[in-house]
């Protein structure tokens, strides 16, 4: 019995944490990936744990049978979290941060029950000092067991609403064996044993149609059709089509839509490169959709692209789905390109080769994980990289909507020893979009072919250099790897966008 206690600890310990990671992921998933969600759900959690812990003193009789109806709560409620939040999400968008805190506090509470009754359970047969090491030492044992899963295997393969309601299924497994296990101790025992089951076919079913509850779910957030959705070990990939419109989202945010594209990655191209007519190796970091090396390949000079693109998932979708395929013209196939699936600090810090045009496209910096790679130590980084004479294109948000977040990528790569040339263009999908030349002396821009864009002109190239005064330049810090002050930036502007 001790040891089989002691084992629902790690279990319940497990539950405990995945809860709470994955309502923390999917606060940041469907509100923006920031410190702040992980932060505040957190807090919230661990603040309700506190509470439930409080509150198990005023359990005094039938300690089996509560321990057994609270895995049942606890089991019900955190299994199915993930998709009514989800569901709320798309539905109820006003009250969801209230609802969501809500999910966080309740869950919390009934975990924060949980051990407490275990150790007073578990008190009438292991001595005081025991019983507290044990308890502890399989209840962090079970968290850390959830911590490696939960981003190694987990998110990635189950996705949220799966991993939700498997963790749900152990909570219930949890009580079923309690019920086994103190079958002479629980006068309400069948009808206990009923409703477990019930909850348990109720989970399984759940957990069985995860993946048409999940479209369901997405087919609200999503106005057009989904024709492709995937979670991989980084991101939620979701392709949408709408006639003849084909939109990419990650994570919630849209990347492009077909329609207009084309501005976007001219406008990020085509102004650099069109000024380096001697430049053989360009390098591609992000951008793993091809469709700014579709753009690159069209210079007949170029002798090879290396893109690097963290996601694997992301570069195959490009490079096998028909539809993607033609709209980024095989690119990712061309005997020209060099596919790297790696991160892209990590492999500069290994590389040592040098590159005439080096294109940033980076998604933008709504969390410190992607502000890192808009920092100063990035850029310095970055420079080693670049030829003599070459040149660097940051794609760099909206110097409209963001005025100040795009104004602090300038800062940063000047502080970072480089001369910089703003510049913009207006996408429909996005509206004014911002990009920054970059190289160690100051640049000479020569014209863009008319025959290799649909978009840009010789006529309006140099009206793209020059900023109404709405979008002219302000005073902001450097993004910092210490202070990372692009990402509050981003944060607090596109937030009021979004308001």
């Amino acid at each position: 019995m001790r040891h089989a206690l002691l084992l629902s600890v790690f279990v319940i310990a497990s539950c405990g944490l995945a809860y709470e990671l994955v309502a923390g992921a999917l606060s940041s998933y469907l509100l923006g990936d920031s410190v702040m969600q992980f932060s505040t759900v957190i807090g919230a959690y661990l603040f309700a744990m506190g509470v439930g812990s409080w509150l198990s003193k005023y359990i005094v009789r039938d300690l089996i049978g509560m321990f057994v109806r609270i895995e049942l709560l606890v089991g019900l409620l955190g299994g199915f979290a993930a998709l009514g939040l989800f569901l709320a999400f798309v539905w109820l968008p006003a009250p969801f941060r209230l609802l969501l805190y809500l999910a966080v506090f309740l869950i919390g509470v009934l975990v924060g029950l949980e051990i407490p009754l275990v150790m007073r359970i578990l008190k009438r047969e292991i001595e005081f000092k025991d019983l507290v090491s044990q308890v502890l030492t399989f209840d962090y044992l079970g968290a850390l067991a959830v911590s490696l899963l939960f981003p190694l295997f987990l998110a990635p393969h189950l996705g949220m609403l799966r991993t939700g309601l498997l963790f749900g299924l152990l909570n219930v497994a949890v009580a079923l064996w309690a019920l086994r296990l103190f079958a002479d101790q629980l006068p309400a025992r069948r009808w206990l044993t009923l409703q477990a089951w019930a909850v348990f076919l109720l989970l399984a079913a759940g957990f069985a149609g995860a993946g048409r509850l999940t479209s369901l779910a997405e087919a609200q957030i999503y106005a057009d059709e989904i024709v492709h959705a995937e979670t991989t070990p980084y991101q939620r990939l979701v392709v949408t089509r709408w006639r003849d419109d084909l939109r990419l989202f990650i994570n919630n945010n849209l990347q492009f839509s077909s329609h207009d594209e084309y501005r976007y990655h001219e406008a990020l191209v085509h102004p650099g490169l069109a000024a380096l007519p001697w430049a053989r190796r360009v390098l591609v970091l992000g951008g793993g959709d091809g469709l700014a090396v579709r753009e690159i390949l069209k210079y007949p000079q170029i002798e090879a692209v290396t893109l690097v693109d963290l996601d694997a998932a992301m570069t195959e979708l490009f490079a096998t789905a028909p539809a993607l395929v033609e709209l980024n013209q095989a690119s990712l196939s061309s005997p020209r390109v060099k596919v790297v699936n790696a991160d892209a600090l990590v492999w500069l810090e290994q590389n040592r080769e040098h590159f005439d045009f080096i294109v940033v496209d980076f998604p933008d910096p709504s969390n410190f994980a992607l502000g890192k790679l808009y920092t100063s130590a990035f850029y310095r980084l970055l420079e080693k990289r670049l030829a003599a004479n070459g040149l660097i294109v940051v794609q760099s948000t909206s110097p409209l909507y963001a005025r100040q977040s795009f104004w602090c990528v300038v800062t940063t790569l000047e502080e970072a020893g480089l001369q910089t040339a703003p510049y913009h263009a207006l996408v429909p999908s996005f509206g004014e979009w911002g990009y920054i030349l970059a190289g160690r002396q100051k640049m000479a821009f020569s014209t863009v072919d008319r025959e290799k864009t649909r978009f840009l002109t010789p006529e309006t190239l140099p009206g793209l250099f020059v900023f109404p005064a709405d979008m002219a330049r302000l005073p902001v810090e450097p993004n910092r790897l210490n202070n990372q002050a692009l990402v509050r930036y981003f944060e607090e502007e596109w937030r009021r966008v979004i308001r």
